[in-house]
């Protein structure tokens, strides 16, 4: 449970203009979901100043956020779009993301399926299950950002919330991220790593040990650029394997991918 006595994650002037966004979201009935460091706080137990506000939306329904953003005082654009636009208010920012920067955690309708009832700044929303919050920061590997400690912080404080059928179903041809995660995880706790269910931990290095016996394909195929849109470019551009995000192999378009690569440095 969120702690309601701890501070508010942000400045007071903040916190009026995010909760007057929650409470204009909430009347207009457009259905989103709210994440970063308030769901973070619910499902590990940290909480962390926030410098912006994350609310997570199905893509066809973007524009209707953007809309009731701008008349509760926002400029909005799309950022990028494969997956996230943004709204600002002077230094006052909402995240609204509908995917993930390597296309592969799109917000769908299981996201909303089960989505957990809290209340945020004084409004009731609804927070992104912990289950796809995993999914989505398993997957960032970046050399600035690794959200490997959040997944494990995930897995110590609500393992018990987690259905781990669902979770391995998510990372669908990505198990071995998981499996990675899982394996960190009794090494960062020796001591919990039963919160581990052994028959997912099973599961998943049989699937391993299955893979041994198999001869490897012959595509050159690189999947590095699906943790971190940097550091595997040598891959694509000098070694040419072939780009995991691309279409038809992913879900983004080579515009899309330049898009992306272009804002490293920004």
């Amino acid at each position: 449970m969120i702690d309601t006595a701890a501070p508010l994650l942000t400045t007071p002037e903040k916190a009026e203009l995010y909760r007057n966004a929650l409470d204009m979201l909430n009347r207009s009935g457009v259905p989103y979901m709210v994440g970063g460091t308030y769901a973070f706080q619910y499902y590990a137990g940290i909480a962390r100043n926030t410098k912006d506000f994350d609310i997570f939306v199905r893509e066809r329904d973007v524009e209707r956020v953007l809309d009731v953003l701008r008349r509760a005082g926002f400029k909005t654009e799309i950022t990028f779009t494969h997956w996230l636009a943004k709204a600002h208010h002077a230094d006052k920012f909402i995240d609204v993301i509908f995917s993930s920067g390597n296309a592969v955690a799109e917000v769908d309708d299981e996201w909303f399926a089960h989505a957990v009832d809290e209340e945020v700044l004084g409004a009731p929303v609804k927070l992104c299950p912990p289950e796809e919050m995993i999914w989505s920061k398993a997957l960032i590997m970046e050399r600035e950002r690794y959200d490997g400690a959040d997944v494990a912080h995930m897995f110590r404080h609500c393992s018990g919330l987690l259905n781990w059928e669902r979770l391995v179903r998510r990372f669908g041809p990505h198990w071995r991220v998981m499996l990675s995660h899982m394996i960190l995880f009794g090494f960062i706790y020796p001591g919990e790593r039963s919160l581990i269910p052994s028959s997912v931990m099973r599961d998943l290095l049989n699937r391993l040990l299955a893979e041994l016996e198999v001869p490897t394909r012959d595509s050159k195929v690189c999947q590095g650029t699906l943790l971190s849109r940097a550091q595997y470019l040598v891959d694509i551009d000098e070694w040419r394997y072939e780009d995991a995000r691309v279409q038809p192999r992913g879900a983004m378009t080579e515009q899309q991918v330049q898009e992306w690569t272009a804002a490293i440095d920004k």
